[in-house]
């Protein structure tokens, strides 16, 4: 659900810059790669850390503008609070994630961070995201001050909007586009998608080793799991301690020390 109060001169920008492809390093322009994802879903978790990270791995970002928005299921419920599917914590690491996509606009960095937390939202100790950092070896200061200083939601409600906006609306996360294009069910063959949509030459060599023939979307069998959209929430609008209201405060510490956070209500 949209945001009402949000501006719609900033939605129309960021659907410009969302819509266009960089074609500086290749003689066609770069498929657009959407994924709308919540960072609890463990499908998303799944496609993520096992399927998605391919696209770095098998030189396929060569060609692709990959965009990564997580805020997938969550609602928006009076005074833009907002309500994750998961829970509270899914809405701080939305928002984190979020966070890091804006600090890092490198996508190699901002994926390889959100590749460490997703891979241990798999692993069952989503709890431990700070350790990220560390591994990365990269200065949590700009992720702090990105989620402290209420940055973070505004980010977390333009993609509220984002996600809102989409044509078909989204019903479940994953939800995967290419060039605008919802590939439904069928999304963990987004790679078969992105080659035959791009239209320079030579391709990279991950298309050459792709057989699978693509099928009609709508059509696709259900293979893959996925969060549905209208699932109910864990967390209930009504209880303001559950609301994710974004007031909270957390400062990262070392790896031995774990994250400290407070309400602000």
């Amino acid at each position: 659900m949209a945001s009402p109060g949000f501006p719609s001169f900033l939605l129309l920008s960021y659907i410009l810059v969302f819509a266009s492809v960089d074609g500086s390093s290749s003689p066609a322009p770069k498929v657009s790669l959407a994924l709308y994802y919540e960072t609890l879903c463990p499908y998303c978790s799944s496609f993520i850390i096992n399927q998605l990270s391919s696209v770095f791995e098998q030189g396929l970002i060569t060609i692709v503008d990959l965009k990564l928005v997580p805020y997938g299921n969550a609602k928006i419920q009076g005074n833009d609070n907002i309500v994750c599917q998961h829970g509270s914590y899914e809405c701080l690491l939305n928002t984190v994630e979020a966070c890091a996509i804006n600090v890092w606009s490198d996508v190699n960095k901002h994926f390889n961070f959100i590749y460490c937390v997703e891979r241990l939202v798999t692993e069952g100790k989503y709890k431990e995201w700070e350790s990220c950092f560390e591994k990365m070896a990269v200065d949590p200061k700009g992720i702090v001050e990105c989620y402290n200083s209420g940055l973070g939601k505004e980010i977390e409600l333009f993609y509220a909007n984002i996600t809102g906006f989409l044509q078909p609306p989204h019903a479940y996360v994953p939800w995967v586009t290419v060039n605008d294009q919802p590939l439904y069910l069928d999304y963990a063959n987004f790679k078969s998608y992105v080659c035959k949509a791009y239209k320079g030459s030579p391709l990279p060599k991950a298309c050459n080793s792709l057989t699978r023939q693509i099928i009609s979307v709508e059509k696709a069998k259900p293979t893959y799991e996925v969060c549905y959209a209208e699932e109910p929430t864990k967390m209930q609008a009504s209880n303001s301690s559950s609301s994710t209201k974004m007031g909270r405060k957390w400062t990262a510490g070392t790896s031995r020390r774990r994250q400290m956070m407070e309400y602000s209500i």
